[in-house]
C-alpha cells in the first residue's frame, strides 16, 4: 500500500471534470493529514481549486498556443519532488510528463495504449458509465488504502467563492437592478458541444413561462461565444443576459446567489451541484454523456432525458431523431414551479 507524503493530482481537462475531482483532496487529508496535496490544472480552471482548504498548492499546465510544453512541465514538476501522482483522467502527454518527472508512484488507468507509463494501474472502464465520474475518481484512492463510500448525501466539494468575488458580483447585480428578495433563476442554455442540448426553442418557451408565472429574477449565463445565443432568449426587459461577462471565479460567486440553476450537461452545472443548488438538467441518452456518469452530483437535481425509446444511442442518432425535442417544456416548468414555491415558502431566496 502506498502512503503518500507529497501528492500530485493531475486533472488538466474541463471545468466539470475538475469540479468532480475536488473531493479527492479532503479524502487524502482525512487519511493522511500530513500529506501535501497539489493539483495540476489548466489556467482557465484555476479558480475552481484556488480557494479549497485541502489543496496546498496549484500548478498550472504550461502551454503555448494551445500546445503542451513537455519539457517545461517536467522541469516544473521535478522541482516539487512528488512521491506520488494520480493522473485522474489521462492523456498521452500528461502521462508522459509524469513519467519523465520520475515520480515514484504513478497511478492511472490500465486500459490505454500508454498505460505502461503508470506503475500502479487501475482497471476500470469509464466508457460503460457503470458509475458516476466522481465515484470513478475516488476509486483511484484505493491505491492508498482509502476506501470511502461517497454518495450524494455525504460528498464534500469544498468549492467556495472568494469574498472579493461575492462582493464584486453583488455590486454588479445591484447595479443591474436585480432584486435579492426574489428567487434568482440562472439559465445556462449552451454546453460548449460537450453533449446534445435541449433545443433553444424549448429554452425560449421555458423562459416565457417562468417570466410570466413566477415572480423571480431570470439571469442567462454562458461563454463569450454564447452571448448571441443567450441574447436570442432575452424575450423581455426582465431577462438579464450576462453571458461572457463574468470570469470563472465570478461565475462561481454568481451561481452561489441563485436559488435554481437550469442547464444542459456542462461545466457550470457541476459548479451548481458543488454549491448544493437546486438543479434542472437536460441530458441525452447517449451512454458517454449519460446522467449516470455525468449528472450533477447532489440530492437537489432533477434530470430530464428524451422520452423516445432507443437503445445504444449515439450522438448522430440522437441529433437525427431530434431526441431532445421530446422533452416537454410543461413538464420542466412543473418541476421549476415546485422548487420555486418551496424556496419562497422557506425563505430560501
Amino acid at each position: 500500500m502506498i502512503k503518500p507524503k507529497n501528492l500530485l493530482i493531475v486533472r488538466t481537462d474541463r471545468i466539470g471534470d475538475v469540479v468532480l475531482s475536488l473531493p479527492l483532496a479532503e479524502l487524502i487529508k482525512k487519511n493522511y493529514p500530513d500529506c501535501k496535496v497539489t493539483f495540476l490544472i489548466r489556467e482557465y480552471t484555476k479558480d475552481i481549486v484556488s480557494n479549497n482548504p485541502f489543496i496546498d498548492e496549484i500548478l498550472v499546465l504550461k502551454e503555448e498556443d494551445k500546445k503542451i510544453l513537455i519539457n517545461k512541465n517536467v522541469k516544473q514538476i521535478v522541482t516539487k519532488k512528488f512521491d506520488s501522482a494520480i493522473i485522474v483522467y489521462p492523456t498521452f502527454q500528461t502521462s508522459l510528463i509524469i513519467y519523465l518527472s520520475k515520480i515514484k508512484n504513478r497511478i492511472g488507468t490500465g486500459y490505454r495504449w500508454y498505460s505502461f507509463l503508470f506503475n500502479n494501474k487501475v482497471y476500470e472502464h469509464r466508457k460503460y458509465a457503470e458509475k458516476h465520474e466522481l465515484e470513478f475518481n475516488i476509486s483511484l484512492l484505493k491505491k492508498f488504502g482509502i476506501e470511502e463510500f461517497i454518495n450524494k448525501q455525504n460528498v464534500n466539494f469544498n468549492l467556495r467563492p472568494k469574498e472579493e468575488d461575492i462582493k464584486k458580483v453583488r455590486e454588479y447585480l445591484i447595479k443591474e437592478n436585480i432584486d435579492f428578495t426574489k428567487t434568482i433563476i440562472i439559465i445556462h442554455p449552451g454546453s460548449g458541444g460537450s453533449a446534445v442540448d435541449l433545443p433553444i426553442e424549448k429554452f425560449r418557451d421555458l423562459i416565457s413561462l417562468i417570466s410570466s408565472k413566477l415572480d423571480s429574477e431570470v439571469i442567462l449565463t454562458g461563454s463569450p461565444e454564447e452571448k448571441e445565443l443567450c441574447e436570442s432568449l432575452v424575450i423581455n426587459e426582465n431577462i438579464k443576459n450576462f453571458a461572457g461577462f463574468f470570469n470563472l471565479a465570478e461565475l462561481i460567486a454568481l451561481i452561489n446567489f441563485c436559488g435554481i440553476f437550469i442547464a444542459n450537461s456542462t461545466g457550470p452545472i457541476h459548479i451548481a451541484a458543488a454549491l448544493n443548488k437546486y438543479i434542472i438538467g437536460f441530458y441525452p441518452k447517449i451512454l458517454a454523456c449519460s446522467p449516470r456518469r455525468w449528472g450533477p452530483y447532489n440530492e437537489k437535481s432533477i434530470i430530464f432525458s428524451p422520452k423516445i425509446n432507443c437503445e445504444n444511442c449515439t450522438r448522430e442518432q440522437c441529433e437525427q431523431l431530434n431526441c431532445m425535442n421530446t422533452i416537454e417544456v410543461t413538464d420542466i416548468f412543473l418541476e421549476v414551479n415546485k422548487i420555486f414555491k418551496f424556496l419562497v415558502a422557506n425563505g430560501e431566496n
